[in-house]
């Protein structure tokens, strides 16, 4: 019984003495308080921790987002490198339109906080623009579920083209893209928002892009690709309004590819 008692005052103690292993910055920010509930309700189908450590993101990286939109991932990655890396957005050209300077105008002020999310870096990209930032200055280029629009557009090529020029030699590309069977016509993709993996490899080998690995971690088998509206009739646009919402709803978001390519060292 002596032994017992002793046993376990030593394990207490020990436990107690043990330091708390301390969350990393990307798993800190995942957690941020400043994160909506209704965008943490999105971990769930977009897995940040495991896809930032299949792209093997560092904190001391600088990391460009292109087309981040209304920041989900900003929020995440900009309080993450603020300490020892730097977080750039790629956002449209502000002498574009009226609406893309409002858009710009409405990023910076939404992500000010220096004391959350640091000092954002703010790049340009658009069609017929391919300076992102400095050539060559980007450890890593990130694009999630843009694809499609630039296809649709007509100037994919031309935007993995700019990745290449703003990476760093032996830089990453890594790319989440909303996943069109291969069997699919061609055409499909300029109409459903859904692309093909064989597509998005040739667009990035063509720009001198080498694939390194490809993950599962944001499929999704429960998404059929049928949609008489695409991509946009699943969670969170639900094209159809309330029709048939929870059907969708348990479908969750689109099933998708995770890629990461490297920019050659030589």
């Amino acid at each position: 019984m002596i032994r017992r008692l002793a046993l376990a005052s030593a394990l207490a103690v020990a436990a107690i003495a043990a330091p708390a292993i301390a969350a990393g910055p990307f798993d800190a920010a995942i957690a941020g308080a400043w994160r909506k509930p209704a965008d943490k309700a999105r971990d769930q189908y977009r897995h940040p921790a495991a896809t930032l450590k299949f792209f093997g993101i560092k904190p001391t990286d600088t990391v460009v987002e292109v087309s981040p939109g209304g920041g989900w991932y900003t929020e995440i990655l900009a309080p993450a490198m603020k300490a020892k890396g730097k977080y750039v957005a790629g956002l449209a050209n502000p002498l574009a339109s009226l609406n893309a300077a409002k858009s710009v105008e409405a990023f910076k002020t939404k992500y000010a906080d220096k004391t959350i999310y640091g000092d954002i870096g703010i790049g340009t990209f658009g069609k017929g623009v391919d300076d992102i930032v400095t050539p060559g200055s980007a450890d890593v280029v990130l694009t999630f579920r843009n694809v499609h629009n630039w296809h649709m557009a007509g100037w994919d090529q031309e935007a993995f083209n700019a990745f290449f020029k703003a990476l760093k030699p032996g830089g990453t590309l890594g790319v989440v893209e909303h996943r069109l069977p291969e069997d699919r016509p061609d055409a499909d993709m300029k109409k459903s928002g859904y692309m093909k993996v064989s597509y998005v490899k040739m667009l990035a080998e063509k720009a001198g892009f080498k694939l390194v690995g490809s993950s599962e971690v944001n499929a999704n088998p429960k998404d059929t690709k049928d949609y008489p509206d695409g991509v946009w009739t699943l969670p969170p646009t639900f094209a159809k309004g309330d029709v048939d919402k929870a059907k969708f709803a348990a479908i969750g978001e689109s099933d998708r590819m995770t890629l990461k390519f490297v920019k050659p060292k030589a």
